[in-house]
């Protein structure tokens, strides 16, 4: 029994209670107790199909990357507008791709990565080198190669490192 108990991940669990509470839109000790069973059996269902557990460290990290990523989606939706409706002034607007070496290896953190550069206007996971080292980024508005390298670095898989290696 303890072997089981130590298996349900409690975060996703009571999230998951959450989504069930909020879309049943009842909140009672019936609604609750089933809610909670529900989510610890599908928590056990949905952990066999996962080969490779998180480890995050310094969860604590992942509330000011979250802000970070929200400020960096508004700025990319400006700069996505600006270049659709034509107001980059007498600047040539550059598309391309870049590749950019990465030091994150733990998956979850490149999932995670992968939904930030994603949700981020302009920029789209075009894909990851065989050997998971190298994350080849497709950049609506490409001015400085390496500026971007720089920032997807320091500003997304640095903290994402901090958190799950």
């Amino acid at each position: 029994m303890k072997n089981l108990i130590g298996r349900v991940p409690p975060l996703l669990t009571v999230l998951l209670l959450a989504i069930w509470l909020t879309v049943g839109g009842e909140l009672s000790v019936g609604q609750i107790a089933f809610g909670t069973v529900l989510s610890v059996v599908l928590v056990l269902g949905i952990a066999q199909l996962r080969p490779v557990r998180p480890r995050s460290r310094r969860l604590y990290l992942a509330i000011p990357l979250a802000a970070t990523v929200l400020i960096d989606i508004l700025r990319s939706n400006l700069g996505v507008a600006r270049v659709v409706l034509g107001l980059v002034r007498d600047r040539q607007v550059h598309s391309g791709f870049l590749d950019i070496p990465l030091e994150l290896t733990d998956p979850h953190g490149l999932t995670i990565l992968a939904v930030i550069v994603t949700s981020t206007p302009g920029t789209a996971w075009a894909g990851m080198s065989a050997d998971g080292r190298t994350l080849t980024l497709h950049v609506l508005d490409l001015q400085d190669e390496q500026a971007t390298i720089r920032l997807i670095k320091q500003r997304y898989e640095q903290p994402l490192r901090r958190i799950f290696e």
